[in-house]
């Protein structure tokens, strides 16, 4: 498989999933994705408009993942919003997927930041100094910038699509790239990629997990620590 390819079947699979996703002014290398906060963390309920670009050179070569919508974290720039994480900026692995990054890599960090290697020294500050103070800020940024219905309006009104009622996130995409094979799944994967591949296990912020398991597979097996999996679905 090409990398045009591949790319192709990656965002293909990206404006099909639960996430709503558009691309930005039909370039399939540009999107832009709503991301919903994790249960039961700081950051529940909120909701962050993601930008995404991705090179040429993908999937050896990971996608740039910046916030538009402000986020107080130790390892999101405020006001860039790029993100500093190991996973995406260092370790990438072609195995990986542009799913991978937000049901797994973005949620982990938002669970468990990295103080200790900031791009928001104030962030990193508080939460090594003063952790209530640092909770209540977080929470302040979700309520002032990630209201749900204003990011999810702004957001559909910026990518022409059909506004949300409800302020129900997961409504899909209303862009599709139809050229796409409907037949074609992650068994087709560059066969320059070795299936039987050791992809070695990953760490977010202390946090072990195995990406991937099977690449034959649609269900992909995450360990959300060094000894338990979590069956996820592409």
């Amino acid at each position: 498989m090409t990398s045009q390819r591949r790319i192709e079947l990656d965002v293909r699979n990206l404006l099909m999933s639960d996430f709503r996703a558009s691309l930005v002014n039909d370039n399939i290398r540009e999107l832009a994705v709503c991301l919903e906060g994790p249960k039961d963390s700081l950051y529940e309920g909120g909701v962050w408009k993601i930008h995404v670009e991705i090179p040429d050179q993908y999937p050896y070569k990971s996608p740039s993942i910046g916030f538009e919508t402000k986020i107080f974290h130790p390892n999101i720039d405020e006001q860039s919003g790029s993100v500093c994480l190991d996973v995406i900026n260092q370790t990438w692995s072609p195995m990986f997927t542009m799913i991978h990054i937000f049901e797994t890599f973005i949620p982990q960090l938002l669970n468990y930041p990295n103080a200790s290697d900031p791009l928001n020294g104030d962030a990193s500050s508080l939460y090594l100094n003063n952790r209530k103070l640092y909770e209540e800020k977080v929470k302040s940024y979700v309520q002032k910038y990630a209201n749900r219905s204003e990011v999810l309006h702004k957001f559909n009104v910026e990518m022409g699509l059909d506004d949300v009622e409800g302020g129900e996130l997961r409504a899909g995409s209303r862009n599709t790239y139809s050229e796409m094979d409907p037949d074609d799944d992650m068994s087709s994967i560059d066969n320059n990629i070795n299936e039987k591949e050791n992809i070695p296990e990953q760490r977010i912020n202390n946090k072990a997990f195995s990406p991937l398991k099977e690449v034959t597979s649609h269900t992909i097996n995450i360990a959300a620590d060094s000894d338990s999996d979590i069956d996820m679905d592409l």
